[in-house]
């Protein structure tokens, strides 16, 4: 039996690849792995910083800093040439959450903009149509864009610089055109097949009926025209103007739900973040209808743990890992949706003695296979993350998706921005608490983080990529503050991520229990004993996601930024 595991072992590095020039390329015959070095330095710097997933964008953010616009103004500047040069991740057709540290009044503010359900979305409409589940794609997909309502209400809060400073660059961007980067063209290549049938998406993002190959120059006049009008006339531009009236006749030429109302009446909400304690660090996060608290109670759970004593690269520690994140998601299955509609119970699932109840139901023996199942439609994900800190030391935690790679596929060829598909999340399932209901958030995914360390912010940082988010936060964290790694090593370390969920006793599932999906890296002896163990393990090149970090130096002052190789994008600073 020994042999057979060890066998596994070595057939699972033999099919990790490495990822170059968009080749997958076979990197051998290896028992024991390459060791693990970064291969990024830490960018430091004393005045502001900015880091995201795409350089141009990450640039256009610092020249607003040293213009003396705010962390906010940065963010939101960043956020608009992303959703040009990375359309498929973003854009104001979906919907942003951020985090924000004010340097004046010391305090934490969280942002929820998210859109909700068309008025006419009910559940008998989906019965009516002969439709078990909310398709993946399409129109009846769509909730309600909620980033440019983010947008006003952080600047109106936060800002300094008029919009029409903000948004020029993305304009001039937009008319001028940018030459698209590496991983960037790599995704828009992946979605040509689906989006070439639809004839407005043809026209935005394959003008030439292809897609932009890397080094490619590409226009969106169209989009421009859009943040010019928001520039000047502010969301009442997108939610009552010109937009909100093509969206809704884009709407009814081709089945959807929505009606002028359903923009009029979009408002984002101001909430409180919540935390919790991980070894003298106050992990922020913010509340359902995100899956933020999958990440506090996953970090409750493994507290109890000495895991730097365990150490990065032992079984036991990714055991811990992987048992404590099928707790946390069961709970994220049955518990996360929209608090307007139905009452959770967050504080007792972030509370210690929950954690140290459900802590007991891992058995470092033997891998489980009893819980709730999750939902598979998680398990991929387009977003992009940024994080801004500017000379006063304002702080920006902010992630913007438009949910799967271009939303629902639809893009309005006189807006230039496709529609989100987020109305996907929604369950059928009259009993379910994330059920569809009219102008209702559904569950959500992306989740912005930050750090605070004796009252003062320590991180700022988020991981992209749907299902991996929250234990690509965890993974990050444990990486700092347990394994002493510094802020670019600990997202360039190799990561695992569990897909699919247990199922309930006695019945067969998701693979018993999911697979974790292991990066190159993992030595030999982990995935033979991990096996033993009774996981699923598999090999890939790289998990989905992308992290981003600023790390504000206690000792120093000094900012320290980080951006993963996942990614185009870099950490800048001045």
């Amino acid at each position: 039996m020994c042999k057979l595991f060890i066998l596994l072992a070595g057939l699972f590095l033999v099919a990790i690849v490495s990822h170059a020039g968009g080749q997958d390329r076979p990197i051998g015959v290896r028992l024991t792995p390459q060791p693990y070095q970064t291969g990024r330095s830490v960018v430091m710097a004393p005045n502001g910083m900015v880091a995201t997933s795409q350089p141009l964008a990450a640039q256009v953010g610092l020249d607003v800093l040293r213009k003396g616009g705010t962390a906010v103004d940065a963010a939101i500047a960043v956020n608009a040439m992303l959703g040009l040069v990375e359309p498929m991740s973003c854009g104001i057709g979906g919907d942003l959450f951020a985090i924000v540290w004010d340097a004046k009044t010391k305090k934490l503010y969280g942002l929820n903009a998210s859109g909700r359900s068309p008025y006419k979305a009910t559940r008998a409409l989906f019965a009516d149509k002969g439709l078990k589940e909310i398709p993946e794609y399409g129109p009846l997909t769509w909730s309600v864009p909620g980033c440019v309502s983010g947008w006003e209400e952080l600047h109106k809060k936060f800002g300094k610089l008029p919009m029409t400073d903000i948004l020029t660059p993305g304009i001039d961007y937009g008319e001028q055109g940018f030459p698209v980067s590496e991983v960037i063209a790599e995704q828009w290549t992946k979605k040509q097949d689906k989006l070439l049938k639809i004839p407005d998406t043809a026209q935005v993002y394959f003008p030439n009926g292809k897609p932009p190959k890397l080094g490619d120059v590409f226009k969106n006049p169209a989009l421009a025209r859009v943040y010019r009008e928001i520039a000047t006339e502010g969301a009442a531009a997108f939610y009552k103007g010109r937009v909100a009236k093509e969206i809704v006749a884009y709407s009814d030429k081709n089945g959807g739900l929505f009606t002028l109302k359903d923009l009029h009446n979009h408002t984002s909400t101001w909430v409180d973040p919540v935390s919790a304690n991980y070894r003298g660090y106050e992990v922020w996060e913010l509340p359902p209808p995100g899956q933020g608290i999958a990440v506090l109670q996953m970090l409750n759970i493994l507290s109890g743990y000495d895991l730097k004593k365990l150490g990065p690269n032992s079984a036991d520690y990714w055991h811990l890992f992987v048992e404590a994140k099928k707790l946390a998601y069961a709970d994220r299955a049955r518990f996360y949706a929209d608090p307007d509609f139905v009452k959770l119970p967050t504080a007792e699932l972030l509370s210690m003695p929950y954690a140290e109840k459900r802590r007991k139901l891992i058995d470092m023996e033997k891998a489980r296979t009893d819980h709730p199942a999750g939902d598979p439609k998680l398990a991929q994900a387009d977003t992009v993350y940024l994080c801004v800190v500017d000379k006063d030391r304002n702080c920006v935690s902010f992630i913007q998706s438009n949910f799967h790679g271009f939303g629902s596929h639809h893009a309005p060829a006189e807006l230039g921005f496709a529609l989100q598909n987020r109305g996907n999340l929604f369950a059928l399932d009259d009993k379910h608490l994330n059920r569809l209901e009219p102008h209702k958030r559904p569950f959500h995914t992306i989740i912005p983080a930050m750090v605070t360390k004796d009252g003062q912010p320590w991180l700022v940082f988020g991981v992209m990529g749907g299902d991996m988010q929250a234990q690509g936060h965890v993974q990050v964290l444990v990486n700092l503050i347990d394994f002493g790694m510094n802020v670019q090593e600990a997202g360039d370390a190799p990561r695992v991520e569990h897909v699919g969920s247990p199922t309930p006793t006695g019945k067969k599932g998701d693979k018993d229990g999911g697979t974790i999906k292991a990066e190159r890296g993992l030595p030999a002896a982990v995935v033979t004993e991990l096996l033993r163990r009774g996981h699923q393990v598999a090999g890939v090149p790289s998990n989905s996601g992308g992290y981003q970090a600023i790390l504000i130096d206690p000792r120093t002052g000094m900012l320290h930024g980080a951006s993963e190789y996942r990614k185009d994008g870099y950490a800048v600073g001045y």
